[in-house]
Order: structure tokens, then sequence, then C-alpha cells
């Protein structure tokens, strides 16, 4: 008998009750069958819930054949009623993400006519990819406007079209479907047909930001952070903007013209310590000039210092140069040993 899926009926459900139809040793822990579950199974690019069945923690769950398995790290009794909790910090993650992939990937296929390939929800971040050569500046327009979409709330239906209905719908399905298909939409912006769970509303999202754009094969490989996520990996760039400007004594939003002009007045430094450095060189070969071989003993010079030393000399002295750099430490212990 299939598992009474709990997450489809209310995403938002957190605990539930349910009785264990069956519980195995296998390898990892137990495999625990429940009449009916609000863990969502591993499936369509998103992870498995984590969470506890009574004493039991669930570290993974998987879905075959409509039958949904848990493995915990300990045995349940068959036939006991138990209770379960979801890890809710972790599916509400889950669904930001997944839902925020929805909204941009609606967006990005129908401007630019191509399909999401591929879809990855990491722990760190949603990859996407795309079978359009979409540039990094068309991808920030997208992101603009998903934002907009976001924050105007819109609501998000889900549901089983009847096959009439879905011979008709313009949805968006990354392979052939048979059997009963779930369409998710997000109206005005993405029709899909999905087996994970989402927000509600829109608003729920929060925000998305794109972090990563890359060519790849036919198309294009975007990173993307959704809610949470985007809201520290921005609180996150912004302090180390505050710090770097608290340093050069600038405003955060000045840290990068200030990083630019330093490095534009060190390029400078350098070019000017290395026409000093070539004017010492010129007079040191001068110095040497007719010698034959020479040994010259210096201290440490930047970059290919010591092979430039090398040659203006050799082209002076008449015979073979060799250069050393002095290295303090070591000449230290050689005093001390006398």
């Amino acid at each position: 008998m299939e598992t009474v899926k709990l997450y489809y009926e209310n995403a938002f459900l957190q605990d539930f009750t349910a009785v264990v139809e069956s519980c195995g040793a296998v390898k990892g822990g137990f495999a625990v069958v429940l009449d009916r579950t609000a863990f969502y199974p591993e499936g369509g690019g998103q992870p498995a819930d984590h969470g506890t069945l009574g004493d039991a923690r669930v570290l993974d769950v998987h879905e075959k054949d409509g039958v949904v398995t848990h493995l915990c790290d300990r045995a349940l009794p068959e036939g006991a009623e138990v209770s379960g909790h979801i890890d809710w910090a972790r599916r509400f993650d889950h669904m930001q993400q997944h839902s925020g992939e929805h909204i941009v990937s609606g967006m990005l296929c129908s401007a630019f006519h191509c399909d999401n390939v591929g879809f990855h929800l990491g722990a760190d971040t949603v990859t996407i990819d795309y079978n359009a050569d979409i540039s990094w500046e068309q991808v920030q327009d997208i992101e603009r406007r998903a934002n907009r979409y976001i924050w105007e709330n819109h609501p998000i239906h889900i549901w089983y079209p009847s096959p009439e209905e879905l011979a008709a719908l313009p949805y968006r399905s990354k392979k052939a479907l048979e059997g009963p298909v779930r369409l998710t939409e997000f109206p005005g912006a993405d029709l899909c047909a999905c087996c994970g769970t989402h927000v509600e509303r829109s608003g729920q999202v929060g925000l998305v930001k794109f972090i990563g754009w890359q060519k790849f094969r036919d198309g294009v490989r975007l990173e993307l952070l959704c809610g949470q996520r985007a809201l520290d990996h921005l609180s996150a760039c912004w302090e180390q903007s505050r710090q770097i400007g608290q340093s050069l004594s600038v405003k955060p939003e000045a840290s990068f013209a200030a990083v630019e002009r330093i490095q534009s007045e060190l390029l400078a430094a350098r070019e000017r310590a290395a026409g000093l450095e070539a004017q010492v060189f010129a007079h040191t070969a001068a110095e040497y000039a007719g010698k034959g071989d020479t040994v010259l003993i210096t201290a440490p010079l930047e970059g290919d210092g010591v092979r430039r030393l090398c040659d203006a000399v050799a082209q002076t002295c008449g015979g073979r140069c060799a250069v050393f750099v002095r290295r303090v430490h070591l000449v230290r212990r050689l005093l001390q040993q006398l």
C-alpha cells in the first residue's frame, strides 16, 4: 500500500503522528515505513527531509513505487504509533530555494526560449544549467524582475490537471511523464511539472541573488541563492566591505574604489622600484667591468632580480658571474658558530 504523503497536503506541516508498518535493519541504520508521513523523500532535485520519529533520528528518506522509506538511526516497533517532527529550518530552506528556482527558471526560459537542463539544490548553493547563451547582464535583469515578483507576494497554485487539461497547458517539464502530473504554478512567472515542496506565496521566498555565471556546454551554468541563504550571503559581503572600508578609512560602499586606488599606487611604486633597481644593476656591472669571474652576495631581490643582476654583471666582467642572496638568519647562524 502506498504511503499517504502529508507533505503534499500541507507543505508547512511540521509535526504528525503515524503508525509503523515495517522496520528492518539495513546498511547505515533501519528502514522504517509508516502508514503516512510528512517527511519529503529525495526527488526532483530536492534533498530529503531530516528530523525525528519518536526517539529515532531520520537520516534520509526515499520513495519507490509510492512507498516512502525513512532511514533511521534506531529501530521502531512495528504497529506502534510514533510522533514525527520535521527539521523545519532545513525543509523551509529547501522550499525557498526550490520555489526561487522556479521563478527565475520560468522567467529565463520564457525570455530566452530555452530549457532548464540541469538543477541541483546543494547544501550551499542552487546550480542551474540552461541550454542558451545568456549574458551576465541579462541574468541580472531577470534577478531584478524575479525579486519584484517575489515582493508582489503572488499566491502559488499546485494541482493535478486532467489529461485533457494537461494537453492544453504550456507547462515546463524535464522529461516525458506518465500517470497523474502535479503542476506547480507561479502565476505570471512559471508553470512546471514538479514533485517538490513549495511556499504558499511568492513573498515567502524572500529574495533571490545570482552569485555565479559561467559558460557550460552549449549554454550557461548559474549559481543561485534564495531566502535566508541570500540574506546571509549579502550580510557577509557587507560585513567584509565594512571591514575593508574601516581599514582604508572609507565608507563600505567606497571600498572597491579605494582598493583600486591602492593597487594603482602599488603598481606605480613597483615600476619606480624597478627603475631604481635597473640603475643599481648598471652601476654594479660597471664596477665589475673586466674583473673576470665574479661572485656577488646581495640582499633579497624582488621577482627575477637575481637573474637580471647576474646577466648585467656577466655582460661586463669578462668571465662568469654567480649571485647569491644573503639570508639574515643563515648569516647569524654562521656567526654564532665562529
